[in-house]
């Protein structure tokens, strides 16, 4: 009798895995995905894009150098991939913008555009990787660098207009070009304060770099009435 040829397996790729993958493969695969982004995020908010390698995201991960590109692609691809997995806080501040707009009481629409501004992002900032996200989002805002600029347009553009717009609004005083400025200058204070690490030392050991259940306030405070100094208008 003559002997058969076994038929060859077919390759896996990502979209087959899970339907081919051996006992425990299938639970392993997603975890793998998401330790290498979890490392390519500390990592690259610790060094910078061009500080990092493929090699070192895959040591950190704990796992074969050829896995993040078999996930991934190349480096900036992983690095799009971040922005891309942290994108969803952009929809709750925008969600949280547009509830501001309907329900603020009288005279109370800037305060509300601010709350909506700021404290979605101290919640991410309170979570570690979050904090990682925003290192790297803030570097690439301030060094204008190559790699940020496809996402920072695509994604964090139609948030800043979004949020312009409703200053304009809530100060109508103020020309739109007033409203950017001072959109950009709360944005320096916002990233600063989720970044800066010396209040510590500043406060001379009274307050603790992280303590966003006491700054959430005084900062929506500090940039409404900056906002409504600068622009000169009155709410509404």
């Amino acid at each position: 009798m003559q002997n058969r040829k076994p038929t060859p397996s077919p390759r896996k790729t990502p979209a087959t895995r899970s339907a081919t993958a051996e006992p425990g493969e299938d639970t392993l695969a997603p975890n793998r995905q998401q330790n290498i982004l979890l490392a390519a995020e500390q990592l690259f908010a610790t060094h910078g894009f061009h500080g990092v390698s493929i090699r070192d995201i895959a040591d950190e991960a704990g796992v074969p150098l050829a896995l993040v590109g078999y996930y991934f692609g190349p480096k900036l691809a992983l690095y799009h991939a971040i922005f891309r997995q942290r994108a969803g806080y952009i929809g709750q501040r925008l969600e949280s913008l547009a509830a501001a707009q309907r329900n603020a009481a009288p005279g109370a629409l800037l305060e509300e555009v601010v709350k909506a501004f700021v404290l979605p992002v101290l919640a991410v900032a309170a979570q570690p990787a979050g904090h990682n996200f925003l290192r790297i989002l803030s570097r690439g805002m301030n060094d204008h660098l190559e790699a940020d600029e496809p996402m920072i347009r695509e994604l964090f553009d139609p948030l800043a207009h979004a949020f312009i717009d409703a200053i304009a609004a809530a100060l109508p005083q103020a020309s739109r070009s007033q409203a950017a400025w001072c959109y950009q200058f709360a944005l320096g204070a916002l990233q600063h304060h989720v970044n800066d690490q010396r209040i510590e030392r500043l406060s001379l050991g009274q307050n603790q770099p992280g303590d966003f259940d006491t700054t959430g306030p005084l900062l929506v405070r500090f940039i409404t009435h900056g906002l409504r100094g600068a622009c000169g208008g009155t709410t509404h």
